[in-house]
This record gives C-alpha cells, sequence and structure tokens, in this order.
C-alpha cells in the first residue's frame, strides 16, 4: 500500500518517494511489526490458550501452563504490516494467505483439548507446501544457482514442485521441533531471516552486486528481504517475553508459519542449499529427530539410540547443559557457520 501512495504522491511533493526505497520499507516493516509486537502480545497473552506440556521433553513441567499460540496474534501482526510495506502482487497475496492458513492450522492444534497425531500435522504440512511450491514457480521452469560452481540448472515445474515442498515441509517441522527452549527457535530464526534479508537484498537483489560476484539478478530480491525484515521485528519484540525465563510461547501457531516463511525465503534466494548454512544449526536441531522417527516407524532401522531429539533436549539431559548454555551455544555456532559458509559459498563459485 505505501509503494502504490509513493508512487501517486512524489509528483507531488518529491519526499514522498522514500515509500518507493525498498530498503525504507524494509526499515519501516521491521521498526513497526517490533513496536506492535510489544505493545499487543501482552494485551492479549491472556486469552491464549495453556500450554499442554510435551511428553517425554525435558523439563515440559516448565512450560505446563503457560499461555502458548502467540504466534496467532504476531502473525497477524505481521501479515497486516506486510499488506502495508510490501509491494502489492497477486503472488505476494497468495505467499500471504499460506503463512496465515500455516498460523491457522498450528492454533487450532495448540486450543485443541487432543493434540493432532503427527501424521493429520505432517499431511497437512505437505498439502500447504505443495500449493506454495506451485504459487513460487508458477508453473513455469525454475533456474538454480548452484553451490561452488558457476553453472546454472533449470528444473521443470514437475521437479521444482515436489522437491521444493520437501524443502518447505522439512523447514516447517524442524522449526517445530525446534520450539523447546526459551528463546531457542526465535533466536535462531531471527539469525536466519537476517541473513536471508541481507542475501535477497545486497546480493541476489543488487544487479551490480549480483553480476560481480557471478550470481543471477532477480529483481523481486528486494521485496522478498521486506518479508524477512519485517518478521525479525516481529521476533524482536517476541523474544522480549519469550526470554528466559519466559512468559508464553509461540506454539504450532507461530514455529509452523515461521517454518514455512524460512523455507520460501530460501526457495526465493534462488539456491535451496543456503538453509544448510543460514539455518544449519535449526535443521540439524529438529530435522534429525525426523529422520530417526522416520527410519524407526517405517523401516525398523533405529540408528542413534543413544541421542535424544531434538538435540536440545540431549545436551540438557546428557550433558547438563542450561536452557541458557544450549540457547547461546547454538546461536554462537550458527552465527559463526554462516559467516563462514556463505562467504565459501560465494567465493569459491
Amino acid at each position: 500500500m505505501l509503494y502504490l501512495i509513493g508512487e501517486y504522491l512524489q509528483n507531488f511533493f518529491g519526499p514522498f518517494r522514500l515509500l518507493n526505497s525498498h530498503l525504507f520499507l524494509a526499515g519501516s516493516g521491521l521498526i513497526i511489526c517490533w513496536i506492535l509486537t510489544l505493545w499487543l502480545l501482552p494485551k492479549y497473552a491472556p486469552k491464549l490458550p495453556q500450554d499442554r506440556g510435551r511428553a517425554f521433553a525435558v523439563d515440559s513441567h516448565a512450560a505446563k501452563g503457560k499461555p502458548t499460540g502467540a504466534g496467532f496474534i504476531f502473525i497477524l501482526i505481521y501479515l497486516g504490516v506486510l499488506l502495508l510495506v510490501v509491494p502489492f502482487s497477486i503472488q505476494n497475496i497468495l505467499i500471504i494467505a499460506s503463512i496465515l492458513l500455516a498460523m491457522l492450522f498450528g492454533f487450532w492444534d495448540d486450543k485443541s483439548h487432543l493434540p493432532w497425531s503427527e501424521y493429520k500435522k505432517g499431511a497437512i504440512d505437505l498439502l500447504l507446501s505443495l500449493i506454495v511450491a506451485t504459487v513460487l514457480c508458477c508453473f513455469e521452469d525454475m533456474p538454480i544457482w548452484l553451490p561452488f560452481t558457476k553453472k546454472m540448472i533449470t528444473l521443470h515445474p514437475a521437479l521444482f514442485i515436489p522437491g521444493a515442498a520437501i524443502l518447505l515441509w522439512t523447514a516447517i517441522n524442524a522449526t517445530n521441533c525446534t520450539d523447546g527452549i526459551d528463546g531457542l527457535s526465535g533466536t535462531l530464526a531471527v539469525l536466519a531471516l537476517t541473513s536471508l534479508g541481507a542475501l535477497l537484498y545486497f546480493v541476489v537483489g543488487h544487479k551490480v552486486i549480483a553480476g560481480y560476484l557471478l550470481l543471477p539478478h532477480y529483481p523481486q530480491g528486494a521485496q522478498w528481504a521486506i518479508m524477512a525484515f519485517s518478521m525479525v521485528g516481529i521476533l524482536a519484540g517476541y523474544l522480549w517475553y519469550n526470554a528466559h525465563p519466559s512468559v508464553l510461547l509461540m506454539g504450532d501457531a507461530g514455529s509452523r508459519a515461521l517454518g514455512l516463511l524460512i523455507g520460501i525465503l530460501v526457495i526465493c534466494s534462488g539456491n535451496p542449499f543456503i538453509i544448510f548454512i543460514v539455518a544449519g544449526v535449526l535443521l540439524v536441531n529438529g530435522g534429525t529427530g525426523l529422520i530417526k522417527v522416520t527410519l524407526l516407524r517405517f523401516f525398523k532401522i533405529g540408528i542413534f539410540r543413544q541421542i535424544r531429539f531434538p538435540l536440545h533436549d540431549h545436551f540438557r539431559h546428557n550433558s547438563g547443559w542450561s536452557n541458557t548454555q544450549v540457547l547461546i551455544r547454538f546461536a554462537v555456532l550458527q552465527a559463526m557457520l554462516t559467516l563462514i559458509l556463505i562467504v565459501l559459498l560465494i567465493k569459491i563459485r
């Protein structure tokens, strides 16, 4: 909306050109999201459902009874701000609708007296992931740039859609599994989204820099960066109340929508392998548990028997790490991996 207002009013008053600056819109989205989240979360938190605790999770009793499903509040704030700061397009509207659906499915699970089964949630996530993958490619061939080589490949929709859906499904569930320690999933998501926002705006979204680094230029990269930085503002406000000891939790309403957004932005960067760089710790922490359960349940292969999943539970239970130690060490590891690997990825390429 602001972009359209700027296009119309700049002819009457020059400073309105700022509203056509993607950097200004990204900064505005971040600040507005942060302020609204700080203000509205405590106001509506008492109306949220209470956490039921997680079976077999370490210290699950500490979360039991706290307001959960805060994602219902902050995702609505986020989507409302996106309608204000992101340039209008049919694709953007469909992406906003998909994030809303992911939040609603998660919130219905949060408020349900009986938690949804893993199969039900997995099937819903897969269907939503297939829809989003289709929206992202619009049934057109999709160019993909690869790590460590200047060559690019083009994927037919028949290959791109299932591949992108698997990535989105994994991002949703890995983020959901990581949401077990105060501040952990929010902090790792902030690191991932900040890295993705910088990559989308300053690298592949910048024609000169992309050309210098022999990367493809995506004119829409700056719009995706607005989505990334606006969510950083949301999570900054949420972490104010979710810092240990937390007073509220994002629940599936937040973690599933957040994972979907991270997956979308990874795909929009043009390189699906970027997810291992910007969200590697999040994937290993939550995603390896999915592999263990899948192998055991469907193939009767019992590997990693001595390791608890998600990994943050293993380090708390087996290594004696405190919640704060897990948070800080996981965040430091992710920050260092991102700084080292993204430079190597781009320059070696």
